[in-house]
């Protein structure tokens, strides 16, 4: 019974110890100067700008002359034959990933997300806005 107490009493001292020994180390964390933190804004993991080809499974090929800025932002445009056909907007590069999406002169949006393989290439998927189901796999053969 002695040795129950004893350990019991051990057991109680410790933990209130540790809570009293916590208390300080709290408080003496909340006394110190806040430190300056910077946010930098991660730069996009490949540049996607210049005039390039992207082919898709249905058929449908398109010229892209795509400027993207430091923040990984993509704009441009879309011909397919000689004539302008879509707008890239919402368009961005985020670490190997890529996606944008081209609004089509006859009304029509397509949603591309992709990404950067190992031998340089993009590749994905694209669907058409509003009807997901419409769907396309697509390549490059520029390397990026």
């Amino acid at each position: 019974m002695r040795v129950r107490l004893i350990t019991a009493a051990v057991t109680l001292s410790v933990a209130l110890g540790g809570t009293v020994l916590a208390a300080p180390a709290a408080q003496a964390a909340a006394h110190r100067a806040p430190v300056a933190t910077v946010a930098k804004a991660a730069a996009p993991g490949f540049n996607v700008g210049g005039i390039w080809t992207l082919y898709q499974s249905n058929a449908w090929n398109a010229t892209l002359s795509v400027t993207q800025d430091a923040q990984g932002n993509l704009t441009g445009i879309a011909r397919t034959g000689s004539a302008t056909t879509g707008t890239i907007e919402q368009g961005f590069v985020d670490g190997s990933y890529v996606s944008f999406v081209i609004a089509w002169n006859n009304g029509t949006k397509g949603r591309y997300i992709g990404s950067r393989g190992a031998d340089g290439r993009l590749s994905g998927v694209a669907s058409q806005v509003g009807s997901p189901s419409n769907q396309a796999t697509w390549y490059t053969t520029w390397t990026f």
